[in-house]
């Protein structure tokens, strides 16, 4: 750790993911920034990005039915699949990066080649799935997905979940054999780990945030309290991240800037049935997504999972939804009602109008018994057995409420970056495939809050060196697409096989 810095240029709140990649970035780019992370917890990303809290999916719209809607005429709009599989491709290129500067020594313990399946049962989901196939097949970035209603091919794909299934029933799949696990955690500490050994850098852990206003010298003054001995002190700083997670919101409501009126958060919980019998691991290799419920999250979307943590292989299935006022899983229950002020009490009561069958899913989850999320997963695993899996707690998330001058207030998925008018504040509010995409998403923040600095050759050369198709699109350019995402699997040792 290096010794504190009189005066930061930059301070991250929050050692997970996005605090990681903004920070690694803005050192890549400018080598003499100093800089200063503070993390309440006594380890690097303890929360979200811990790999046990999250579904580890490199979210890159290959097997989340959620990110294609189906319009009124029964079209399929895949516009947000492209989206979001782009910024995947852009995170995976700045990983490659990483791994050949030697700042990830192997890409090995942090991503791992799992294939991606949707899969579906009826009659109207197996046309959904049919027309999605059809309409992502017609983009480069999803030429290689695979559909088929066989069951003797799917049994293939996925053996585990046909074993023991009912036949006649209309069933279908789609397969992306180049879809990923990601060990975030993993990967977060080691941008923590690269950065606290640079000149000009200071990590602090067991160190919370108690609050943070402007000054009259027009730099922020973060107060910080250090949980081990109790000790305050302020630090002043040109430009703030609030990469807390669901802690960003309060601290951004503190901030006082006008930009955060308004906002509120809505916490969901999380929970996974996880197996480690070698058996029963050994037969299921892939990210198998099915549809969510009606009223249900966004994340609540059932899926088996393959998962590779610390080189062990694990098969997790959910996540079983839940409700708790704590903004982080080592939060406060105090957490939800603080964070209700005069300015998002409107958007909080519409958004809750409005999503009463969320609520009640909610409900209903919370209420559910053993033998209730046995069910859920026997309709995945016909031949479940309840000894072969235990319970595990999942992350926290809080998704984004916000104003909105027709309903009065919405709750909204996905993620947000508010910053301040002078763009010398910045929060990252909201929930997945974040992770995922953390790199377009902090590029995003650069843009915004370092504009000056990054319209200058110097970053833009260096940018190119980190993200080779920065300035370009991977969605529009074929050519560009196949070269660099064969270069970037090589070096992730991804094969395209």
């Amino acid at each position: 750790m290096n010794p504190t810095i009189t005066h930061p240029d930059v301070v991250l709140v929050g050692a997970g993911i996005m605090s990681a990649t903004l920070g690694t970035l803005l050192k890549q780019l400018k080598p003499d920034l100093t800089m200063e992370i503070f993390e309440s917890l006594d380890s690097v990303a303890g929360e979200s990005s811990n790999a046990w809290n999250n579904a580890g999916t490199g979210h890159a719209a290959l097997c989340e039915l959620n990110y294609t809607s189906q319009r009124a005429d029964g079209s399929v709009d895949v516009s947000k699949a492209v989206e979001i599989n782009e910024s995947f491709e852009v995170s995976k290129q700045f990983w490659s990066f990483l791994v050949e500067e030697g700042i990830i020594a192997s890409p090995d313990p942090f991503i791992r080649q799992v294939p991606h399946l949707s899969f579906v049962r009826g009659e109207d989901n197996v046309d959904f799935l049919r027309r999605r196939h059809e309409e992502l097949g017609k983009h480069h970035l999803f030429s290689k997905m695979q559909y088929s209603e066989s069951p003797q091919q799917l049994a293939e794909w996925m053996p585990l979940i046909m074993q023991g299934r009912e036949k006649g029933e209309p069933i279908a799949a789609t397969r992306a054999m180049l879809g990923t696990d990601v060990n975030f955690g993993s990967l977060t500490r080691a941008l923590i780990d690269w950065l606290g050994k640079q000149d000009g850098v200071a990590v602090y852990l067991s160190h919370r945030v108690n609050g943070l206003n402007r000054g009259s010298d027009s730099r922020w003054h973060i107060h910080v309290q250090n949980k081990a001995d109790g000790a305050k002190r302020t630090v002043n700083a040109k430009f703030v991240f609030l990469g807390a997670g669901g802690g960003a919101l309060p601290l951004l409501q503190k901030s006082g800037i006008p930009e955060a009126k308004g906002f509120g958060g809505f916490p969901v919980s999380g929970q996974w049935l996880r197996c480690d019998k070698a058996e029963l691991v050994d037969r299921h290799h892939a990210k198998v997504y099915g549809k969510a419920a009606v009223g249900s999250p966004p994340m609540s979307v059932p899926h088996l999972d393959t998962r590779v943590i610390d080189g062990k292989r694990s098969l997790l299935f959910g996540p079983y939804a839940g409700f708790s006022t704590k903004f982080l899983k080592h939060g406060s229950a105090f957490d939800l009602p603080y964070s209700v002020k005069s300015d998002n009490l409107l958007p909080l009561l519409a958004a809750g109008r409005d999503n009463i069958d969320l609520t009640k899913y909610l409900i209903g989850q919370v209420l559910q018994s053993p033998k209730d999320r046995l069910a859920v997963l026997k309709e995945f695993v016909p031949t479940v057995k309840r000894h072969d899996w235990r319970l595990e707690v999942a992350g926290q998330r809080v998704q984004i409420i916000k104003k909105d001058p027709i309903r009065g207030g919405i709750l909204q998925f996905g993620t947000e970056v508010v910053s301040s008018a002078d763009e010398s504040i910045a929060a990252l509010l909201g929930a997945s495939p974040g992770a995922s995409t953390s790199v377009s998403i902090m590029l995003h923040l650069m843009q915004r809050c370092f504009k000056d600095e990054i319209g200058t050759t110097a970053w833009q050369t260096k940018l190119r060196v980190m993200i080779p198709s920065f300035g370009e699109s991977l969605a529009r350019n074929a050519n560009l697409s196949e070269q660099i995402i064969s270069r970037t699997n090589r070096i992730l040792e991804l094969s395209e096989e």
